[in-house]
């Protein structure tokens, strides 16, 4: 019996926002297929013994007519059962004609103000016949790796200093003071996490800095970055998939909120939400555009310096 799971978001913190349900439904049937709109989510979760096979799908999900194509696409993985966690006509009906016999699906129709985690939660429970599922889950590593990542001594922290857009960012040179506060406080290794798109920010950062004690991993593989953040002890940064992994790692994990919805930071003990004054938490969405300076490095050292 091969069960199939459907992940119909792009970005990898998106995806990983699902692991705990995910591996709810692997609990039940196994390991299982996993299909996702995210191109880098089968390095994230290589070595995680949940999923089968993790499949990128880079088509057949633009057009309503691409269905039938979806359902050629889906029969070949023989699926008896299948989980859509988005609440598309479109794939419904493509797992109907691909003959899948148990398909699982969000309510039909109802996108607008879909909470990502409080829609993920109730579908799971439903769906699985479960009470209370968990929001979140242990983030699986290979141990024997994770060793090689160990550097002794001091504290590290992963500054995120990457987001999926301007908008989210907090700034480089709000990070580069927050640095160099931070070593008048103490002895400390910075990873800065970013993409290849903002290595000349994080090279900015990292001259400007007296101490040889900060490095990018703009080079790194998603598979390696992993790695990084579970040697390191706590993260602050900007939203992104950097929050989602070690927040799921048990790592106090600090997030910089300026344009992203309340559930992308609401269903782990370890996100700590830091937010620009005066500012209610339900307000910030995507395109609230907030002034990225409202939030003092005062305020983020005021937040995090307990956990340091």
């Amino acid at each position: 019996m091969k069960t199939g799971i459907f992940l119909s978001y792009r970005g990898l913190g998106a995806n990983l926002l699902h692991l705990a349900y995910c591996h709810q439904i692997a609990k039940k049937f196994g390991p299982v297929s996993l299909i996702t709109l995210c191109p880098n989510l089968d390095k994230a979760l290589k070595d995680d013994p949940a999923f089968s096979e993790i499949i990128y799908l880079d088509k057949f999900h633009k057009k309503f007519f691409d269905l039938f194509k979806m359902s050629n696409f889906l029969k070949k993985f023989d699926f008896e059962n299948i989980f859509i966690f988005y609440p598309s006509l479109r794939h419904y009906l493509s797992s109907k004609l691909a003959g899948i016999k148990n398909i699982y699906h969000y309510p039909l129709f109802k996108k607008k103000n879909l909470h990502l985690v409080k829609a993920a939660k109730k579908f799971t429970e439903i769906s699985l016949d479960i009470e209370n599922c968990p929001t979140e889950t242990k983030f699986v590593i290979n141990d024997l790796k994770a060793k090689q990542f160990k550097k002794s001594g001091l504290k590290k922290i992963i500054l995120g200093i990457s987001s999926s857009g301007p908008t989210t960012k907090w700034g480089y040179h709000n990070y580069l003071s927050l640095i160099k506060k931070l070593n008048d406080l103490g002895e400390f290794y910075f990873y800065l996490l970013c993409g290849p798109d903002d290595q000349n920010e994080a090279n900015q950062i990292i001259d400007q800095i007296n101490k040889k004690n900060c490095e990018s991993l703009a080079s790194k593989d998603i598979a390696e970055i992993i790695y990084y953040i579970h040697s390191s002890d706590i993260f602050i940064g900007n939203d992104s998939f950097g929050h989602h992994v070690s927040s799921q790692m048990n790592k106090p994990s600090f997030i910089i909120l300026l344009d992203s919805p309340k559930a992308y930071s609401d269903y782990s003990i370890n996100q700590k939400r830091i937010i620009p004054p005066n500012i209610k938490i339900g307000n910030i969405s995507h395109g609230s555009n907030l002034d990225p300076n409202s939030i003092t490095v005062e305020m983020v050292l005021d937040k995090i310096k307990k956990f340091i």
